[in-house]
């Protein structure tokens, strides 16, 4: 057991040079400098002390002058920028192990997509892309297929798209302009494009529009050096992130996305210019589509020889696809439980991931780890991983839980970056320019319209609205409506009466004039003193 044998074993072996000390087995487990960028896992039940761990391996890789990024999702890690106080559990077992406890701070920079607990993270819509932002979104492979065009158009008009409202303002004009495009870049539907901007109304009200804007995050920011020559441990503030998982899980892959396409190769270095600890790793892994998994992987497997070290967090083993696990060297296994079969079937899958110990059975090991205790195995020199030991985790040198929140203000007044991100910058990009395209078009679409009606074939005339003199002699007679247009049985037999009436009458006055054209102007006369009956 390696707790009868700790003290035994550190007092008879030294720490090599290069190396990050994990803790104590029959040996020091600890992992190398220059293979700590193959990539490592960290996991546990909830309780078995998986955030010391990782406090611990922050600790060593600042020390060694490695830059640090990590998520603090429970708040507990800002105690990292403190110095840590004795603590009676704490204490014995740097004692067994024969650690000697340098309790100190660690040089920190506290980071929040909020801008509350600590410097504003933003990066554009552009840096996010299309891949990323419809995993974000949660969009259907239509609605995917309508924001690749989305950016493609924008990249081909040189639109800027920096944030939210930039991405609104495009599909509101890719909307009105369907037909345009179509023969171009292929079919935007309006149904799509609404689809799309009432996910972007949900980003909204989980805060997403924090996220997006300028001054964008510079990697470099990432890999800051102390004075001393410590690394700076940059700590994500995620407590209220984590409200919204898909967000917190597409931020940090977009952060290894960044690293990855933005540092130079430099093979295998020394040491790594950056380790990046992703907590809670399962959110990134959960429901994800083909194409991002695979993208993920790639990341993984390719960003090693940019000279960075990813060591994922989480509670199962199982969390982390296959494909991904097969490329994480460095591992330390924490206490699990093993009471529903789907427990059983993950301590099985953490067991045969180890080198076997000949001493005890690691599937059983698991199990009856205590708080502070795990399963260790590292990379050797060659690159091979070592045979699992059962080791005592050393104890963290800086304080073991939370800031208060002046402590927090203070360190964060104090950062070297604070200044370069306060105040968000709005400069003129796609929202702008789609609004001054808009306003210069308006009086040409008008005057084109004008232009339409002077040019354009005659209106035809419409009929005049014959005045209203009152009503007729057949209104007053019989209180008809003049504009109905149907008559009764009684009032067709009144007017047709009245047409005799009137005809004869003007063959009366004709014969009395004379003439042929006097029939007609005897039944003109006649008309004349009766038309009101007529009407």
């Amino acid at each position: 057991m390696a707790k009868n044998n700790a003290a035994d074993a550190a007092a008879d072996q030294t720490l090599p040079e290069g190396t990050v000390y994990i803790g104590q087995s029959v040996k020091p487990e600890f992992i190398y400098l220059k293979l700590a960028n193959r990539h490592g896992l960290v996991t546990g039940a909830t309780g078995t002390g998986k955030t010391v761990t990782l406090q611990d391996l922050a600790e060593g890789f600042s020390s060694a002058g490695v830059p640090v990024f990590c998520a603090d999702v429970k708040g507990d890690l800002s105690g990292i920028a403190a110095a840590g106080t004795p603590k009676k559990g704490f204490e014995a077992r740097a004692k067994e192990i024969g650690f000697d406890l340098d309790y100190q701070a660690f040089p920190t920079i506290f980071w929040d997509l909020f801008g509350e607990q600590g410097v504003p993270i933003r990066a554009t819509v552009s840096e996010l892309g299309p891949l990323l932002l419809s995993r974000l979104m949660d969009l259907s492979e239509a609605q995917e297929g309508v924001l690749n065009i989305a950016f493609r158009i924008a990249d081909d008009e040189g639109l800027l798209l920096l944030d939210l409202k930039d991405l609104r303002a495009l599909l509101e004009n890719l909307s009105n302009r369907g037909s345009e495009i179509k023969t171009s870049y292929g079919n935007v539907s309006k149904a799509s494009i609404g689809a799309i901007q009432r996910s972007l109304l949900v980003l909204e009200n989980q805060g997403a529009e924090h996220l997006f804007g300028e001054p964008a995050l510079d990697i470099e920011d990432l890999m800051h050096v102390a004075d001393d020559g410590r690394g700076y441990v940059s700590v994500l503030a995620a407590d209220k992130l984590m409200q919204s998982p898909r967000l917190y899980a597409t931020f940090l892959l977009f952060l290894m996305s960044e690293l990855f396409e933005e540092l130079p190769e430099v093979g295998d270095p020394e040491k790594p210019k950056l380790v990046f600890f992703f907590d809670e790793a399962h959110l990134l892994f959960d429901d994800a589509p083909k194409a991002l998994l695979d993208k993920v992987e790639q990341v993984v497997r390719l960003i090693r020889s940019k000279g960075v070290g990813v060591y994922f967090v989480t509670q199962n083993p199982l969390d982390v696809p296959d494909t991904v696990s097969s490329q994480l060297g460095n591992r330390v296994q924490h206490a699990l439980r093993a009471y529903t079969p789907r427990e059983q079937k993950a301590v099985k899958a953490a067991a045969s991931t180890f080198r076997p110990n000949p001493d005890f059975d690691t599937e059983e090991a698991i199990t009856q780890l205590g708080v502070g205790e795990a399963l260790v195995s590292t990379l050797d020199q060659k690159g091979q991983p070592s045979i699992v030991q059962r080791t005592l985790v050393r104890p963290p040198e800086s304080r073991a839980g939370p800031l208060t929140p002046a402590e927090r203000k203070a360190v964060i007044a104090e950062s070297p970056v604070t200044a370069k991100y306060e105040k968000s910058v709005d400069r003129e990009s796609a929202y702008e320019v789609l609004a001054e395209r808009a306003e210069k078009r308006a009086p040409s679409v008008e005057a084109a319209k004008t232009n339409t009606k002077g040019k354009g074939a005659a209106e035809p005339e419409q009929p005049k609205k014959e005045e209203d003199d009152g009503p007729g002699m057949l209104d007053w007679i019989f209180g008809t409506n003049r504009g109905s247009k149907r008559l009764t049985s009684w009032q067709k037999v009144t007017r047709d009466f009245a047409r005799d009436t009137v005809e004869q009458a003007g063959g009366i006055i004709g014969k009395s004039i004379g003439g042929a054209s006097g029939g007609k102007v005897g039944r003109s006369l006649a008309r004349g003193m009766m038309g009101n009956l007529l009407r």
